[in-house]
Formats: C-alpha cells, sequence, structure tokens
C-alpha cells in the first residue's frame, strides 16, 4: 500500500456490504465513505480474539483508500488481527428522532462498515506516514510542533492498514416517518432533537511550566459559545 496514494476508487457492493433493510438509507458514493471517515474521532474494531467476538475502540487514520490503526506490540488484540478478516466501525448520532408512536423512534446517523484484512504495516517510511496520519487525523497541527517517536517507541508500536474497497455507508436524516392514522390523531410532540459535539476551553497540564500558551491549532479547535435559538 503506497503511503502518497491519495485516489478515490468507488465502492465495490459485495454480499457483505450490501444493505438488506432500508436500503434507500445506503449511500454507494465513495465521497460518503470518506465524509463519514474524516468526521470521526473513534472506531470500534471488531475481530476474533481466542475464538470469540470482540468490539474494541480505537483511533485511526486514513490516506486515500487505507485506513490505518495502531497499537502496542504486546496487545493481543493487534497480534491478533493481522492478517485476519476484521471489521471496523464508525457512527456518527445527529439527532433524536421524537414520534407519535413508540416504534417509530429512531436517530439520525451517519455510519460506515469496513470489512477487509488487517495487513501489518513493515515498511519504516509507511509506518511514519501512518503515525503520523493518526496523529493529525485526531489532532491537525500537533505533530510537526511536538517530538517524534523515538526508535523505542516506534519498536513498541505496530500499525496495521486496512483496504477501504469493501464498506458500506448508512444516513438517516429528516423527521419522523409517523403513520397517517397517528398523524390525522394529533395531540404528540414529533421532532428532532439535534445533537452535536463540541469542543470545550483547553486545560493545560497541571506540570505545565509557566509561559507556555495555548497552541494555535489547539485554539482553532476551540467550539464558539452557541447563539440560543429563539
Amino acid at each position: 500500500m503506497s503511503t502518497h496514494d491519495t485516489t478515490r476508487h468507488p465502492l465495490s457492493p459485495t454480499p457483505r456490504t450490501t444493505l438488506t433493510r432500508s436500503k434507500e438509507r445506503g449511500a454507494t458514493d465513495r465521497a460518503a465513505l470518506d465524509e463519514v471517515l474524516d468526521a470521526g474521532l473513534l472506531c470500534h474494531l471488531g475481530l476474533l480474539l481466542g475464538g470469540s467476538p470482540v468490539v474494541l475502540p480505537t483511533i485511526y487514520g486514513r490516506v486515500g483508500d487505507t485506513l490505518y490503526l495502531h497499537g502496542s506490540t504486546g496487545a493481543g488484540n493487534m497480534r491478533a488481527a493481522i492478517d485476519h478478516e476484521i471489521s471496523i466501525a464508525v457512527t456518527h448520532v445527529d439527532g433524536l428522532v421524537y414520534a407519535r408512536a413508540a416504534m417509530h423512534f429512531s436517530m439520525n446517523y451517519r455510519s460506515a462498515v469496513i470489512r477487509g484484512r488487517a495487513v501489518l504495516v513493515t515498511d519504516a517510511a509507511e509506518r511514519d506516514e501512518a503515525l503520523r496520519v493518526i496523529v493529525e487525523h485526531s489532532a491537525p497541527g500537533a505533530w510537526d510542533r511536538v517530538r517524534p517517536p523515538d526508535r523505542k517507541e516506534m519498536a513498541a508500536t505496530m500499525v496495521l492498514a486496512v483496504d477501504l474497497t469493501e464498506a458500506s455507508v448508512k444516513v438517516r436524516a429528516g423527521g419522523p416517518r409517523d403513520d397517517s392514522g397517528d398523524i390525522d390523531n394529533g395531540g404528540v410532540w414529533a421532532g428532532v432533537l439535534p445533537l452535536r459535539q463540541v469542543w470545550g476551553e483547553p486545560i493545560p497540564s497541571a506540570d505545565l511550566e509557566a509561559g507556555i500558551e495555548v497552541p494555535d491549532d489547539v485554539v482553532a479547535r476551540v467550539t464558539p459559545t452557541a447563539v440560543p435559538v429563539s
């Protein structure tokens, strides 16, 4: 896998990634997959560990058609994933959908599921780039101003790469889908309660020396105070 390949290939539908329910919510455009992945901070990695399924939260980074994960060389879950089929899920909840009937309550969301084989990255240049990508994905601008990994840290870290070709994207947006009879009966509030994640004010480390200002790349992430909806 090239560290410089930034091409975007269309999603290839397979029996494992073809939606069987609510097919109208599926997105086949590769840009939809990129949007879900690039907006996320955490993925859930599903694999078999000791013959039993396990799902683990972990951070990630993406370059072109490759998703990178990293972890300790001593982590059993990472070793168990090497050269095996895994599943990766990223989900954003955008709102709670209130309906007039209990069975029509729902959530607005954007989700992606990737199926593929985890490949151990052994090329030194690709490992360096993958770690940079993972850090920059969650903390843009940080990599170039902090100490890079040293030889000991690199020896204790493994990087896995997963191809993004086999993936599915599912999106739900809009209001409730109530039955016409419930709408006609009236008397029950229906609508959407939006949900959003915001960054707060930076909290300096307890051992930070005096005179160190908050970096511009951190300040840039702080979410402005929301204006109340009248």
